[in-house]
C-alpha cells in the first residue's frame, strides 16, 4: 500500500445503481435484525446517485417487495401501472399488431410499473442513507488493490486535477484506498473492474461468449392528445434488417412524458450500420411518428447492455469480493428487464457477505452466493429464457418461432441448450464486404444530431485531462478499422467521440472527442481489433441524466 489516505469497511460497494444500492440495503437490514455493526460504503463515479442510471424502464417489482415491502408507503417514484401491451413487427411502411394470445409471458406487462430508474434509484440511495450507509457520488473506482495472497482488498479512487500531459494541476487530489473485508462491484454493463476481474480470475471460463446492446433512449414531453399513460409498445423489424438483432420501445408515462428507445445487438455484421441513425428512422415510421409531433425532446442518453443471459454469466465470486447486477449480466433480454434481476443478485451477495462477516471471515470466496443464487426464482426465470439470444444468432425468423415454442409452448422446460463462442467485436464484417447504407438527414423536429443529442444529456468532462478512451496501440484505428472495416467507431459511437479527419498532409487520423463520451462503453465492447480501452474519466463527469 502507497501513503495515501485510506479509509477501511467491512463491504465497499462500487457503484450506486440498482444492484449496488440493494446490496447496501439488505446489508444493513440483516445487520440490525442481529443487532450487530457493519459498516457499508457505496462509491458512485456520477456526479450524483442516478447520474448514470439508463434504461428503459418497464420494471417488475418482485425484487423490491422483498427488499423493501413498504416502498409505496415510503413514497418510492413507482406509480404509473401497466395498462396495455401491444407488439408490433415493422415493415418500412407498415405495422402489425401481434395478437395477445400468441405473445409468450415474457412480452406480457400485466402488474409492472413503468418507471424512471434515474428517479428509483435516488429514491433508493435515499433509503440506504437513512440506514447509515456512506454514499459518495463523484468518486470513481479506478483500480483494485489486491492483497499479498492475490485476494481483493478493496479499491483506490481515482486522482482528481490532473492535466492531460500527467502534471499536477493546483486542483490535484491524490485518490484513496479503501479497504474492506469484501468488495462488492456493480458497475453496470461492461464495468472496467469487472472486466478486470473476468480476466484476472478467468470467470468466463466454460461460459458462453457474453453478448451485449447498445440501449439508446429519449425523453419526450409529448401533445396531451398524444399521452396514453401506462401504454407499453414494443416493436421488431424495420429498421433493422432481419440479421440483425434488436427492438425498440415506446412506454407512455404520465405528465405527458413519453420514453421511446432502440437496442441493437453489439453482434451486428454490417460496419456501416449506426445505431444511433437506426433509433432516429425508427420514429418516423407511419405507426409512430404521431406520436412525437408537436411535442419537445428533453432528454438523450445511451448505455450498453449485458443481454448474454445465464449461459453466459461469469463465476460469480472470487477471493475478496462478487460481482452483481449488470457487472455479471443478471439482465433477462426475454423480457427487456434487468433492474428486478439487479435488485435481487444484490440481496442475495448481501445475505452471502454477511453471514461470512458474522463467522469472522474476510477476503476470502463467498460461494455462498452463487449457491443462494442457483435456489432462488430468478435462477429459475433466467433459466426458461436461457437460449433466448443464441436463437437471434440465426437470424429474426427462426428466434421469434423458438421464442414462441420455448416460453409459449414449453414454458421454458425445453430440454435444449445452445452455445454460443463468438464474441460480439468479432460479428463485424470487412467494409467492402457489405452494402452502405445511406441514413437521412436529421430534421430536427422528429430526429436529430449527435451532438445537439449529447448536448440534453448534461455531459461534461474536463477538456485538460487525460483521454479516458485510451488505444493499445495507436495505429490501429488508420491502418485495420478504417482500412479494412470503414472505421466503424464513428458510426456504432452514439455521441460523436469518434472522427476520422485528415492531417495537414492529407493523411487520415482519429480524432477522440472525449468530452462527448456518455460512458455508454459500446466502443470498448465492439472495437473489431479490441484496440480501444475505457477507463474512468475523473469522478463526477460524464452525463447528467435527469430520471433516465
Amino acid at each position: 500500500m502507497s501513503e495515501r489516505e485510506s479509509m477501511e469497511y467491512d463491504v465497499i460497494i462500487v457503484g450506486a445503481g440498482p444492484a449496488g444500492l440493494a446490496t447496501a440495503i439488505r446489508l444493513k437490514q440483516l445487520a440490525q435484525e442481529k443487532e450487530q455493526e457493519i459498516s457499508v460504503c457505496v462509491l458512485e463515479k456520477g456526479a450524483e446517485v442516478g447520474a448514470h442510471i439508463l434504461s428503459g424502464a418497464v420494471m417488475d417489482t418482485r425484487a423490491l417487495d422483498e427488499l423493501l415491502p413498504d416502498w409505496k408507503a415510503q413514497g418510492a417514484p413507482i406509480s404509473v401501472e401497466v395498462t396495455e401491451d401491444k407488439f408490433l413487427f415493422l415493415t418500412e411502411k407498415g405495422a402489425r399488431s401481434t395478437p395477445m394470445w400468441l405473445l409468450p409471458d415474457c412480452f406480457k406487462n400485466h402488474g409492472n410499473y413503468i418507471v424512471r430508474l434515474g428517479n428509483v434509484v435516488q429514491w433508493m440511495g435515499e433509503q440506504a442513507e437513512a440506514l447509515g450507509v456512506d454514499i459518495f457520488p463523484g468518486f470513481a473506482a479506478a483500480h483494485i488493490l489486491y492483497d499479498d495472497k492475490g485476494a481483493v482488498r478493496g479499491v483506490l479512487t481515482g486522482d482528481m486535477g490532473v492535466a492531460r500531459d500527467g502534471t499536477h494541476t493546483p486542483h490535484y487530489q491524490p485518490g484513496m484506498e479503501l479497504l474492506a473485508s469484501y468488495t462488492i462491484f456493480a458497475e453496470g454493463s461492461r464495468g472496467h473492474l469487472g472486466r478486470e476481474l473476468t480476466e484476472r480470475f478467468k470467470l468466463n471460463e466454460s461460459r458462453n461468449a457474453q453478448s451485449y446492446g447498445i440501449g439508446i433512449k429519449e425523453l419526450w414531453e409529448v401533445d396531451p392528445s398524444q399521452s396514453q399513460p401506462g401504454l407499453v409498445i414494443h416493436t421488431a423489424g424495420w429498421p433493422l434488417d432481419s440479421d440483425t438483432y434488436g427492438g425498440s420501445f415506446l412506454y407512455h408515462l404520465d405528465n405527458n412524458l413519453v420514453m421511446v428507445g432502440m437496442v441493437v445487438g453489439l453482434d451486428y455484421a454490417n460496419p456501416w450500420l449506426s445505431p444511433f441513425e437506426e433509433f432516429q428512422r425508427y420514429k418516423t415510421h407511419p405507426a409512430l411518428r404521431a406520436t412525437f409531433e408537436g411535442g419537445k425532446r428533453i432528454a438523450y442518453g445511451a448505455r450498453s447492455l449485458t443481454a448474454g443471459g445465464l449461459l453466459a454469466l461469469p463465476k460469480l465470486s472470487f477471493p475478496g469480493g462478487v460481482l452483481v447486477g449488470c457487472d455479471a449480466g443478471f439482465l433477462n433480454a426475454s423480457r427487456i428487464k434487468g433492474s428486478h434481476a439487479a435488485i435481487k443478485s444484490g440481496s442475495l451477495a448481501a445475505e452471502a457477505a454477511f453471514d461470512a462477516l458474522q463467522a469472522g471471515r474476510k477476503q476470502d470466496e463467498l460461494s455462498q452466493y452463487a449457491e443462494k443464487f442457483k435456489q432462488s426464482w430468478l435462477h429459475e426465470e433466467l433459466n426458461k429464457a436461457r437460449n433466448f439470444k443464441q436463437w437471434f444468432k440465426k437470424g429474426r425468423s427462426i428466434a421469434s418461432v423458438m421464442t414462441f415454442v420455448e416460453q409459449g409452448l414449453l414454458k421454458g422446460k425445453m430440454p435444449w441448450t445452445l452455445r454460443n463462442n463468438k464474441p460480439d467485436h468479432a460479428c463485424l464484417q470487412p467494409a467492402a464486404e457489405c452494402a452502405r447504407i445511406d441514413y437521412p438527414k436529421p430534421d430536427g423536429k422528429i430526429t436529430f444530431d449527435r451532438l445537439s443529442s449529447v448536448f440534453i444529456s448534461n455531459t461534461n468532462h474536463e477538456e485538460d485531462e487525460p483521454v479516458h478512451l485510451t488505444l493499445k496501440d495507436p495505429s490501429v484505428p488508420v491502418a485495420i478499422n478504417l482500412a479494412r472495416y470503414g472505421g466503424p467507431e464513428a458510426r456504432f459511437c452514439p455521441a460523436g467521440v469518434y472522427e476520422f479527419i485528415k492531417t495537414e498532409t492529407g493523411d487520415d487520423k482519429l480524432q477522440i472527442n472525449a468530452q462527448n463520451c456518455v460512458h455508454c462503453k459500446t466502443c470498448d465492447i465492439k472495437d473489431p481489433t479490441q484496440n480501444i480501452v475505457w477507463v474512468p474519466p475523473q469522478g463526477g463527469e460524464g452525463p447528467v441524466y435527469n430520471g433516465m
